[in-house]
């Protein structure tokens, strides 16, 4: 800000009575009709004698654009390079093209389809294209016509609520979606400051936590639980039973499991390595990145058992000429067991378990899940896998499935 500056951003933004505001050097703020607009006074360089034959200049006046589309900032940049060309004798509206065009502020319905554009390219999955198109057009409207660097917490929190109890899951990846769009924003420098939409330190505290909603589309069985449905599970024996319990001790989806195939493991070292795509299938993982997975004794017990069968490529074979599992197959085995709950809402059961009974930093649990963790700086840095700290993890949850646990429970309690 100059020596002739008065206005600061906060007063330009809170401010709504009409009138003209002075920033100094010409340039004012206007407000009438319940609008807000930037313009420039001067006085043309172009003399003329007045009554007493001095030389003057006219009076004219340069509108810059709204405050919806111009900033503080820029329109201060536009004043000053006015002010430049009348001290070498141009006046701007004789020459319109010597004043550049103020710098505008896009919108974030603007910023929210660039990013998109950018993006679309490497996100191979349509629908997931098709996603991030139709949250950040519906769900965040509201935030569309504002300008990007006008979004404050309250804004993505009026957004957020009227989702964040009923869709938990759709809110939760609307306010990331957000966040990285206003991200993109920053980068560009079209906004300044904290990243309104951010979780810690931010919304962390604005919002309840994931832990006390509902669990979105996924019913899960409590990990309590857990122990005491094994049993019942191995109990049935077949190779979609098994497949079930090979897929809750993987912590793995449901179609990740169904196409594994006897080359991706190493039965010495312990470890299942999926593909990243397979020219056959097309994507294993939904990252399209390969993962590796540590396994526990009862997987390779489970994975010893299924050699016996013959086949010799898919691990779980299917029935009438199918070549592995068929999606259901897993889903008809909670029904067989009389179980509400969701295959794929076991991977919720170990997240809940791995954050609330064990010490294991939050990131090994991601990690497992093979979600994606932290932003592009940190996973530039953090290339590894971490394999080692999460077979510790993994053990730790094979133990706490184990069936011999409930009944070691059952023990002490009737010994009590």
């Amino acid at each position: 800000m100059g020596p002739t500056s008065k206005l600061t951003a906060l007063f330009v933004k809170s401010v709504t009575k009409p009138g003209r505001y002075t920033d100094g050097g010409g340039l004012f703020l206007k407000i009438a009709d319940g609008g807000k607009s930037w313009a420039v006074r001067y006085r043309s360089p172009t003399h003329r004698a007045d009554r007493n034959g001095k030389l003057v200049g006219k009076e004219r006046e340069i509108g810059l654009g709204s405050l919806s589309s111009v900033t503080l900032a820029g329109a201060r940049d536009a004043a000053l390079s006015i002010r430049r060309k009348i001290a070498d004798g141009i006046d701007p509206l004789d020459e319109p093209d010597a004043v550049p065009e103020p710098p505008r502020v896009p919108t974030f319905g603007n910023m929210a389809d660039a990013y998109i554009a950018s993006h679309e390219s490497s996100w191979l999955n349509p629908k997931h294209v098709a996603q991030w198109k139709m949250t950040l057009r519906e769900y965040a409207a509201p935030l569309r016509v504002k300008p990007v660097d006008a979004i404050t917490t309250e804004d993505v929190l009026a957004v957020l609520k009227p989702l964040w109890q009923t869709v938990p899951e759709t809110a939760g990846r609307l306010r990331g979606r957000i966040e990285a769009v206003l991200d993109a924003a920053k980068a560009k420098k079209h906004r300044t400051g904290e990243n309104p939409a951010v979780w810690k330190g931010n919304l962390k505290y604005l919002l309840p936590t994931r832990s006390k909603l509902t669990r979105g589309h996924y019913a899960a069985l409590p990990y309590a639980k857990m122990a005491a449905f094994m049993p019942r599970l191995r109990a049935l024996d077949t190779v979609a039973a098994k497949a079930l319990e090979f897929t809750i001790l993987t912590a793995s989806r449901t179609t990740t499991t169904i196409e594994a195939r006897w080359a991706e493991f190493d039965l010495t070292a312990k470890v299942w390595t999926i593909p990243g795509m397979d020219l056959k299938t097309g994507r294993r993982m939904k990252t399209g990145k390969p993962h590796r997975v540590p396994l526990c004794d009862r997987s390779i017990a489970i994975l010893a058992n299924l050699q016996k069968l013959g086949s010799r490529v898919h691990v779980f074979p299917g029935q009438g000429g199918r070549k592995h599992l068929s999606k259901g197959a897993m889903i008809s085995v909670m029904k067989r067991l009389d179980e509400p709950d969701t295959v794929h809402g076991f991977r919720s059961t170990f997240k809940d378990w791995a954050l609330e009974e064990t010490g294991f930093p939050e990131v090994l649990s991601e990690m497992a899940l093979a979600h994606i963790v932290g932003d592009a700086t940190v996973r530039a840095y953090a290339r590894g896998d971490a394999l080692a700290r999460r077979r510790e993890l993994m053990l730790a949850w094979s133990a706490f499935c184990d069936p011999e646990r409930a009944g070691n429970v059952v023990t002490l309690m009737r010994a009590v």
